[in-house]
């Protein structure tokens, strides 16, 4: 059976999370070169001499980091990384926390000391160059020495493709490994020693180049319409641009990661939209603009990967999902709040002209626990002051390929916002949640998107809609004979209606195909948003025709906030605002249950399951319920 579940883990983790496009759905080619036209730029390239960092780190340059205000922070985080590694052992990977992955299903007892190898480098790197100081030189040789030392750069719960032997297989994080050795080598130059430079560009080679490039047949990521296409193809490709000198090899490199980044666009709508929530959208999309930012700067401008509408929207998507304080709307496997990387949007701005998200500083260091080399690099080299501290502004926002609506105001000077979703169940990350919906106010989503569970083997498995993160029974959304949304492409939401106003935003979705449920013959759910200076409110109304009188049905709203309930009505409070729901108390009876769960990040939460159950449910039922914005 151990060989079974590995089957179904790889068959989950890798397809049932593939963005299914409709036929119809535009592919974009414009922003990706032929193999001539990256011959011929590559082929005559004169990189800068400051390559791969612009204007270079010159002194000048590495003293106005040192004395920026804005950094000090973050500053002072790198540096205390860096006096941790001289106290504290290069943390250790046994065999005997590989392998529980393969018998409990569980990533994080191994990732956890992986992920802290990963963070101990750009401490002791990033200080080496920014203070301009040899004192961590020794500790940064041992750290590359250990990487080299390992198995595999991939985790275990990626590294089922028994293809090749298992260093070769590149998977997100191999390829991420190999990107932040490459620079970590042009960062340092001739201040490693010979045999550190030698063993790591073989180790490299070894693991990465020769299984990716000299190999015919494809690695399944090169051809999957998510964050992996980007993420692996751009970490490879940078690598690829700092370490390869045969100008011809290289030509044929970047046009395999290309082909990749092309796959990966096709995963867009016209409008934008990232299925897979702010988050992948930074991970994805964030390696394709420092692979092109890369390639752009290697080129001298000849090769723009960044060029086009299509690019453009999908740059503006962030801006577009943001809420206040942190938050953003999180469908899918996303993070409810999470710090957004102010190198890349900082340079998606400088090139493009983008509206930016609230960003109230710099990220810390450590907020990303995988420390991914480019966003803890280019959040210091590119970030942008002027950006920093800015409001989210009013407005209303549609992602008609998507079927994501969001709008955010501001009610007595407090911010709110309203978002709700369509779609279809087989999305990348998907979950089950069409006609989900989120209610913000004051720095809090109180009616709410769980968002990510933890990661294990069940969450990508064949268990994954019994999650509570991830099932119907998680989201704001009707069980009907208690049953849920099931997952599949055939299991959609359709649009009816959707219309922007002056005051609002009326949204009406067909969630009849939403269930596998032979007696529905009908589902219609409505949601008009309105507000003013003074007020705001939603109306939700949930049309329902049956064949025949359903046995049972119910309205489940889901929060992070303990609710009050009254009769006919519940109120859910934050820190700085509230939402107050009335409904018929003749025609629903309340409960609410406490959930214990975890966030992505493993924090303990506590879900509030809100049940609104019918008392005498007929062949036609209709349920409204009005949510009062209270601030």
């Amino acid at each position: 059976m151990t060989n079974l579940n590995t089957r179904l883990f790889l068959f989950f983790d890798v397809y049932v999370l593939l963005l299914t496009l409709p036929a119809s759905s535009p592919m974009i080619h414009a922003a990706i070169p032929s193999f001539r036209s990256l011959r011929e730029a590559l082929r005559d390239a004169k990189p800068s001499s400051g390559f791969p960092f612009g204007e270079g780190l010159t002194a000048e340059r590495l003293k106005a980091l040192r004395e920026a205000p804005h950094f000090q922070e973050y500053l002072r985080e790198v540096r205390a990384e860096a006096q941790r590694a001289h106290t504290e052992p290069i943390p250790a990977l046994p065999y005997s926390l590989w392998r529980l992955y393969e018998t409990a299903g569980s990533r994080i007892e191994y990732e956890r000391p992986y992920f802290a190898r990963r963070g101990r480098l750009p401490g002791l790197v990033l200080v080496s160059v920014i203070d301009a100081t040899d004192e961590h030189l020794a500790l940064i040789q041992d750290s590359i020495w250990a990487i080299c030392d390992e198995v595999t750069w991939c985790v275990p719960a990626h590294a089922q493709d028994n293809r090749l032997p298992i260093e070769e297989r590149v998977d997100l994080f191999a390829a991420e490994t190999a990107h932040a050795l490459a620079e970590t080598l042009t960062l340092l130059g001739g201040r490693l020693e010979k045999a550190v430079n030698e063993r790591t560009r073989r180790e490299i080679e070894r693991r990465i180049f020769k299984p990716l490039f000299n190999d015919a047949v494809h690695f399944h990521w090169e051809s999957t319409p998510t964050n992996w296409s980007a993420v692996c193809a751009g970490a490879v490709g940078m690598a690829a641009l700092l370490l390869e000198t045969n100008r011809e090899r290289l030509a044929g490199m970047m046009d395999r990661c290309c082909s990749a980044m092309e796959c990966f666009l096709e995963g867009f709508g016209a409008d934008g939209g990232c299925a897979e929530g702010v988050g992948y959208w930074q991970y994805g999309f964030g390696y394709y603009v420092y692979f092109a930012e890369m390639l752009h700067e290697f080129t001298r401008g000849k090769i723009d990967l960044l060029s086009g509408e299509k690019i453009r929207n999908i740059a503006n998507f962030p801006a577009g999902m943001s809420l206040s304080g942190g938050n953003f709307v999180n469908f899918s496997d996303g993070v409810m709040r999470m710090e957004i990387a102010t190198g890349l949007i900082s340079r998606l701005s400088a090139r493009l002209g983008v509206a930016v998200p609230e960003s109230p500083r710099v990220p810390s260091f450590h907020f990303d626990h995988c420390y991914r080399w480019p966003h803890v690099t280019r959040n210091l080299f590119w970030t942008n002051p002027a950006l920093l501290g800015k409001l989210t502004p009013p407005g209303t926002f549609v992602f008609d390929d998507l079927g994501w609506v969001l709008d955010r105001r501001t009610l007595n000077g407090v911010p709110i916002g309203f978002s709700a979703r369509g779609g279809h169940n087989a999305e990348p990350h998907n979950q089950n949640d069409l006609g989900h919906f989120i209610l913000h106010a004051g720095g809090d989503s109180l009616l709410v998107d769980l968002g990510a569970g933890v990661y294990t083997r069940d969450y990508f498995g064949p268990n994954r809609y019994n999650l509570i993160h991830n099932g119907s029974e998680g989201h704001s959304v009707p069980l009907i004979d208690g049953q849920p949304q099931k997952a599949g492409r055939q299991f959609e939401a359709k649009i009816l209606a959707r219309e922007t106003r002056a005051d609002g935003i009326d949204f009406k979705l067909d969630l009849t195909k939403a269930y596998a449920v032979p007696n529905l013959k009908r589902l219609e759910r409505t949601f008009r948003w309105t507000h003013s200076a003074a007020k705001a409110s939603l109306e939700l109304t949930d049309s329902f025709d049956f064949n025949s009188a359903p046995r049972e049905l119910q309205e489940v709203f889901i929060s992070l906030v303990q609710p009050t309930l009254e009769r006919g009505k519940i109120t859910w409070r934050g820190a700085r605002g509230a939402v107050a729901m009335t409904f018929d108390p003749a025609q629903f009876t309340a409960a609410c249950e406490a959930i214990p769960s975890h966030t992505h990040g493993h924090e303990p939460i506590v879900v509030q399951r809100v049940r609104l159950t019918t008392s005498q449910p007929s062949t036609q039922v209709i349920g409204k319920f009005t949510f009062e914005m209270l601030a």
